[in-house]
């Protein structure tokens, strides 16, 4: 929709093609159908630097047309707009539908002609260029410039499932592995079933393959039947794909601000303010409750003991709980429950200002299908926006 409204702006005839029965499906459950528009960033180069090595590839586009121009776009077509923890830009109102709507009127104000119930099963090229399309109808579409936005294989059920790949490999194109990325983890212990709807909050959690630590922060997550999910996990998931298959672990500090020392020393104090307490009655200064008879458990002291009677090794093995509470990773669900999807249409064959592919000349691409992706928090749509915009600037120019 950005690609198609920058290039009817520009006065270019376009036509959407679109497989579903309306436009905008996936987006309106972004940010949990609140859409999570963008992130305000301090600059293009620090933005770029979210998504990895393949972040440079996107300085141009942020230059041009970053998170700054976005806000002002919506902002400028009535969309509302509230920066939220992280940098996190959602919409005023909390609705998703605020966003399509804008889409919807910029594309209006080009002209642009949308077909909506249209299956693009065939490319068909001459030499270097593509010369028209064929539609799942048996219709036939010919156009002078082709931008692909079909995203990627994330939720499958919105319409992506990653068509795009399959026609940029047949008109010559490399593409990455692809893998779900920004999932919730899933984990072998049965325990988590226990913990299942506890919310955490500034906990660190570590992952570790062997004894070697490959990724660590700071933020909120939340147990679930089977495993782990929240803004802390789902990022993590990024670097957990990488290592899996293989036995990865995750451990939870859930006192980061706390060393071992300071821990130990808070945990006594407060056996020595209540020493006639019972043990399970006694952490729940420190932990959430739901987590007290767990860690208790885990430790191996029986929670009705008083606290004057837990010995120094009782304690320290509660410290090493609440520091170094170790999980096993099972593995990571499939693009059903992903965010997005790693991997795409290798970017050294796509020229970065243009979105233009340096293969097929008449040829764009813009947003997921592309080999880069970022964590939550704004930054996966910030690329469609981006890419999109210079996409179709370029596509739209005469």
């Amino acid at each position: 929709m950005m690609a198609a409204g920058r290039a009817g702006e520009l006065g270019a005839r376009v036509l959407l093609i679109e497989k579903n029965d309306r436009l905008g499906t996936k987006l309106l459950i972004t940010g949990h159908g609140r859409c999570n528009i963008t992130n305000k960033a301090a600059s293009s180069r620090e933005m770029a630097s979210m998504y990895g090595k393949n972040g440079k590839f996107l300085l141009s586009a942020l230059s041009r047309f970053g998170a700054g121009d976005i806000i002002d776009f919506f902002e400028s077509r009535g969309v509302k707009t509230k920066v939220e923890k992280g940098g996190r830009v959602m919409t005023g109102s909390g609705n998703a539908g605020d966003v399509l709507d804008a889409l919807a009127g910029y594309m209006a104000e080009g002209r642009v002609d949308v077909k909506l119930n249209a299956e693009v099963r065939k490319i068909v090229r001459q030499g270097n260029r593509i010369e028209k399309l064929v539609l799942a109808a048996g219709e036939e579409v010919a156009a002078g410039r082709f931008v692909i936005t079909t995203g990627g294989k994330s939720y499958p059920a919105t319409g992506s499932t990653g068509d795009g790949y399959g026609w940029a490999q047949r008109l010559g194109h490399t593409v990455a592995p692809l893998s779900p990325s920004l999932t919730p983890v899933l984990l072998k212990d049965a325990i988590v079933k226990e913990l299942e709807g506890l919310s955490l909050r500034d906990v660190r959690l570590s992952a570790y393959k062997g004894v070697t630590r490959f990724a660590s922060g700071i933020g909120d997550a939340i147990f679930t039947a089977n495993g782990m999910s929240g803004p802390l996990v789902i990022n993590m998931s990024r670097s957990i794909g990488k290592e899996l298959p293989g036995e990865v672990a995750l451990k939870i500090d859930f006192v980061p601000d706390l060393d071992f020392t300071a821990l130990d020393m808070n945990i006594l104090k407060g056996f020595q303010e209540g020493p006639n307490r019972l043990l399970k009655n006694s952490l729940d200064e420190l932990l959430p409750q739901k987590l007290c008879p767990v860690i208790v458990r885990l430790a191996m002291i029986d929670s009705e003991k008083k606290v004057n009677c837990v010995t120094k090794e009782e304690r320290k093995r509660l410290a090493r709980l609440m520091k170094e509470f170790s999980l096993q990773v099972a593995g990571l669900p499939g693009f059903d429950k992903a965010v997005v999807t790693a991997g795409g249409i290798e970017l050294c064959e796509v020229e970065p200002k243009t979105m233009r592919s340096k293969l097929i000349e008449n040829l764009y691409f813009a947003g997921e299908i592309l080999d880069i992706d970022g964590p939550t928090g704004g930054y996966n749509l910030q690329v469609c926006w981006s890419t999109g915009y210079a996409a179709g600037e370029a596509a739209g120019s005469r």
